[in-house]
């Protein structure tokens, strides 16, 4: 039986009839709800909506993707800022044609991040000056577009952290920190051994993120010479050389070994400009493996 004959009210007209709503108190529910982005850019919004002549279901999607899209900037840019990025490089601004042994195809697979996804390793190798840290940071910031937390630390800064951390008392804490984020990037490792209690911390580091998170990690040495980063020379305590084997399986166990060879960039502009007159030997990094399981 219809409202009408029963004499009760019609719900249906007073959901449909609502009273009206001013600027403010719009803009107070759309704070409430977090939807900044509507709010900021309302009218605008509305406007090419009526442009576009979409209709309410499309309107309200086309207002929603606004939404998504602030956020998002926000989130990527909290996350850089996290980070602690030494500075903005991307995988566009890589100078490819000046290191024709890197593959870009093999770049923008690695792009994807689904080695950090696994939780991989990614060993960057090469001679100063040929953009292993270029890439490590553009790798960094697309897996933060992605949606993966990482932190950035050069091995020296790192080592005296964890140091300063065990005398402290306070280590447990610091490799929790350094735990967190699902890619660490550690620049520049191997440019000086590390002392036998360094390797003990940087071991533990290893360890706890062992197959939870992935580590990318830039070196001018090869592989076959990470021993001795680790083992302090052939003169080694035995414990010592355990902790080498220990950490290169670790690192090695699922990892993808890049090598770029080439010349420095530095020492190239500098023999642009003339201040260098002959091409100066740079010494490469043997191949120690291709994408993949070296």
């Amino acid at each position: 039986m219809s409202p009408a004959k029963t004499g009760q009210p019609d719900r249906r007209q007073e959901l449909m009839v609502t009273p009206p709503v001013s600027v403010l108190e719009l803009d107070d529910m759309l704070t409430r709800l977090r939807l900044t982005a509507i709010r900021d850019q309302l009218d605008n919004l509305l406007e090419e909506a009526a442009r576009k002549e979409l209709n309410l279901r499309e309107a309200l999607a086309w207002m929603c993707a606004a939404e998504i899209a602030r956020k998002d900037q926000r989130r990527i840019a909290m996350a850089m800022s996290i980070a602690k990025f030494p500075f903005v490089r991307t995988l566009e601004g890589f100078e490819y044609e000046a290191q024709p042994s890197l593959d870009p195809g093999q770049i923008r697979e690695l792009a994807t991040c689904r080695w950090v996804a696994n939780g991989d390793t990614l060993l960057l190798l090469g001679p100063p000056g040929v953009g292993k840290t270029h890439l490590a940071v553009a790798l960094g910031r697309e897996a933060v577009s992605k949606g993966y937390t990482v932190q950035y630390v050069s091995a020296m800064e790192l080592i005296s952290t964890l140091a300063r951390a065990h005398n402290q008392t306070a280590l447990e804490s610091r490799l929790s920190q350094y735990g967190k984020s699902k890619l660490l990037i550690i620049d520049e490792l191997g440019y000086l051994p590390l002392e036998p209690d360094a390797a003990h911390l940087f071991f533990q580091l290893i360890s706890r993120r062992y197959e939870r998170g992935s580590v990318l990690i830039t070196s001018n040495r090869p592989v076959m010479e990470w021993g001795e980063v680790y083992s302090f020379g052939e003169g080694c305590a035995y414990g010592d050389q355990v902790v080498a084997t220990a950490i290169l399986d670790r690192l090695l166990h699922h990892s993808h070994v890049l090598t770029v060879r080439g010349d420095s960039y530095r020492l190239r502009e500098k023999r642009r400009s003339g201040l260098i007159k002959t091409s100066s030997a740079v010494s490469t990094i043997p191949t120690t493996g291709k994408e993949g399981s070296p």
